[in-house]
């Protein structure tokens, strides 16, 4: 007797629905969910921050910020994250089908100040085709940002993109984490918890002490940052910073879920809810494909630019980063941040340093790839 297919539980990408998605390919984005962040109060540069875990004075503390450069509080890079969903993961098109937020180039050009508010524009800039051994056929759906202050300046502009994939196929044939999923849960010893709390304890916020560019050399590694062991209660901590996608209560989720009907999986209770509880449940993780629930995208590329930020100092400024992640971090999971100093250059008379980062998780596997352009001050020739 033929072996009976299983149904299907979630939408599957179709060629139309890849046709149709093309067709938005440049077109301004007009009708989006609305930020979690307009305007870059210091509440919200502090909760953000303090959802990466960045503790960074800079960031969080009045009087000190005033006695720095910008003369007051600036915003954490990836802050940009919470004023606009589409660069954050919002994606168009492919109704139902899933969405894993996998990497971002992002090059800055002013700082965001506090209460600075920001504007954004977007548009889908490709849709690229690829085969995975997570879920087979998979969409790219790259975006592009712009980020405007009040005064009309553009502070930023990125691209990010995300990876549409099937769930049912992620699930039942996705090889990627075929052995990972036959790993019992990790369980740290007390020694394995002191060796991250030693990073913890010993991390460097560069702040007020200038990184001269003249002092910086090529091969240099920077200190390695520790993030985790990741909890529900770490990507919770995020989302309290960032907003996150679809986290709505009462009436508010009703009215999202049935304007975007594809948005509403329906939990142990029958009631339709947010794809986002991949993040915190691990059963809808696991069916979807993933080993579990798993942290934020722009939480870890975030990561890397603290890992830069803390290494800049208060006199740095950091023009570009790009980011690719490579695997999920399930809860459990701890990362090292790594960097070096690949290049030291001279352009439009700024001085400027190229690093390249990776993290890698307690086996060794590789979570994310990326690298950072930082700007530095010069010493000033003695006569």
């Amino acid at each position: 007797m033929p072996r009976k297919e299983k149904a299907a539980l979630f939408p599957k990408i179709t060629d139309q629905g890849l046709e149709d998605l093309r067709k938005r390919i440049g077109v301004r984005i007009t009708d989006t969910l609305e930020p979690w962040c307009r305007e870059a109060t210091l509440d919200a540069i502090r909760h953000y921050a303090h959802g990466i875990g960045d503790d960074n004075p800079l960031w969080c503390d009045p009087d000190y910020a005033a006695r720095t450069r910008y003369g007051g509080i600036v915003a954490p890079p990836s802050f940009l994250f919470a004023t606009n969903r589409i660069i954050s993961g919002y994606v168009g098109g492919l109704s139902g089908v899933h969405a894993m937020w996998a990497g971002a180039d992002w090059r800055w050009h002013l700082p965001v100040r506090r209460n600075d508010e920001i504007t954004t524009e977007a548009w889908l800039k490709d849709a690229i085709e690829h085969e995975t051994t997570f879920a087979g056929r998979a969409i790219q759906q790259i975006y592009h940002v712009d980020f405007h202050n009040q005064r009309g300046e553009l502070v930023a502009d990125a691209e990010s993109w995300c990876f549409r994939t099937d769930r049912d196929l992620a699930r039942e044939a996705g090889t990627k984490y075929t052995a990972l999923r036959r790993k019992p849960p990790k369980r740290y010893t007390e020694e394995e918890l002191a060796e991250t709390y030693r990073l913890y304890a010993n991390e460097e916020v560069r702040g007020a002490t200038p990184r001269y560019w003249d002092d910086v050399r090529e091969g240099e590694r920077l200190p390695t940052m520790a993030k985790g062991p990741m909890t529900v209660t770490g990507f919770i901590a995020y989302a309290q910073g960032w907003g996150g996608l679809y986290i709505r209560a009462n009436k508010l989720a009703w009215k999202l879920i049935h304007r975007h009907a594809g948005l509403g999986i329906t939990n142990r209770f029958g009631i339709p809810d947010c794809p986002e509880r991949v993040h915190w449940e691990h059963e809808l993780a696991t069916m979807v494909g993933a080993p579990g629930a798993y942290d934020y995208g722009p939480e870890r590329c975030s990561w890397l630019t603290h890992h830069l930020t803390n290494w800049m100092g208060d006199d740095g400024f950091l023009r570009r980063a790009q980011s690719k992640i490579r695997r999920h971090n399930p809860e459990g999971d701890t990362l090292r941040i790594d960097g070096t100093v690949v290049r030291k250059f001279v352009e439009n008379d700024r001085h400027l340093v190229e690093i390249e980062q990776e993290a890698r998780q307690q086996d060794g596997e590789l979570s994310i790839v990326g690298s950072g352009i930082v700007e530095l001050p010069v010493r000033r020739l003695r006569d």
